[in-house]
């Protein structure tokens, strides 16, 4: 018993082995709770008994512990979004996706003329000033999700239900950002809107077969049309080249005609003047060649003088008749 009563007397708890393990603990908590590091992406802004004090860029860095200094993370360099109408599963910024039992509410828009859509979009931003984004709003997220949803319903609320649905998108798109934009540095939110983009645009769903039907009937008449347009590129260039091929062909001839009887003038007139100057010679010439031109031509020749009296024994023109041209 003497012995047990020793052991415990040793491993018994004294004032000093208390005050050591607090001195322990504080050495500890004061060299855990004085650095901290900031990620590449973000940057720090340190809080001074709750007051701002400075930014930090990212990397190692060393405060005042014991809750005098605290650090907040703001990720400057991530591109952020909001969604509207919908959920991407995975979100890494709270204010990302609103709760679900709102989204019809959301997307649910009246148009211009009345009507109603239901317009799904998501808008993607960066933090550019983070002393504005943590201390000229309070809440920015929530308040960037008011303005984006404002805004929407003011640029889809100028347009018809048609324009919403097909052809003006991508109006809406920008006159949107820029809007947003506006406002955001008019309530010095620190944000830069990157993009809008419209996602799933329908109409109201009592209507929405009806409004199925009217659009393949529209694009069946665009098909129709670019098929027709088709149609008309292959035909009309064709006939315009035969066209071009016929007038280039004629005026070809034309030429042709005409050079070949400038030619024949020339010609004669050349003829007309030899004649002037020697008749007889010409007149000679020109039967020499109008003889050597015809007489080729003639398979059987009969050469006879002027004494001859009769031709007709020397024909034989039952053995001739199938040689005459």
């Amino acid at each position: 018993m003497d012995k047990a009563s020793a052991q415990l007397a040793d491993i018994s708890v004294t004032p000093r082995k208390v005050g050591l393990g607090i001195i322990i603990a504080l050495v500890a908590y004061l060299i855990f709770s004085s650095y901290y590091t900031v990620s590449a992406e973000s940057v720090g802004i340190v809080q001074r008994f709750g007051n701002y004090h400075s930014s930090v860029d990212p990397g190692l860095h060393f405060k005042i512990p014991f809750g005098v200094d605290s650090v907040i993370e703001v990720p400057i360099k991530r591109q952020l979004k909001e969604e509207f109408g919908f959920g991407t599963p995975g979100a890494t910024y709270n204010e990302q996706i609103s709760n679900p039992r709102e989204w019809q509410l959301e997307t649910t828009i009246v148009t211009g003329d009345l009507n109603t859509a239901s317009v799904e979009w998501v808008i993607q931003f960066r933090i550019e000033n983070a002393f504005d984004f943590l201390f000229k709003v309070r809440d920015p997220g929530a308040a960037l999700r008011d303005i984006s949803e404002s805004v929407m319903r003011e640029v889809v609320g100028d347009r018809t239900v048609d324009e919403v649905l097909t052809i003006g998108r991508q109006d809406i798109e920008a006159t949107a950002q820029v809007k947003m934009q506006e406002l955001t540095n008019l309530y010095e939110m620190g944000l830069r809107i990157d993009q809008v983009q419209l996602k799933n645009v329908n109409p109201p769903r009592p209507v929405q077969a009806s409004f199925d039907e009217v659009n393949e009937a529209q694009q069946e008449r665009e098909r129709m049309i670019n098929v027709a347009r088709g149609e008309y590129n292959k035909a009309i260039p064709r006939a315009k080249g035969r066209a071009d091929q016929k007038v280039q062909s004629s005026e070809g001839y034309a030429i042709q005609r005409v050079n070949e009887a400038e030619g024949d003038s020339n010609k004669f007139n050349a003829l007309l003047a030899e004649y002037i100057k020697a008749p007889k010679v010409t007149k000679r010439r020109l039967y020499l060649e109008t003889m050597a031109e015809v007489l080729p031509r003639v398979s059987n020749k009969v050469i006879l003088d002027n004494q001859a009296a009769s031709i007709l024994p020397l024909l034989q023109l039952d053995r001739m008749k199938g040689d005459v041209k």
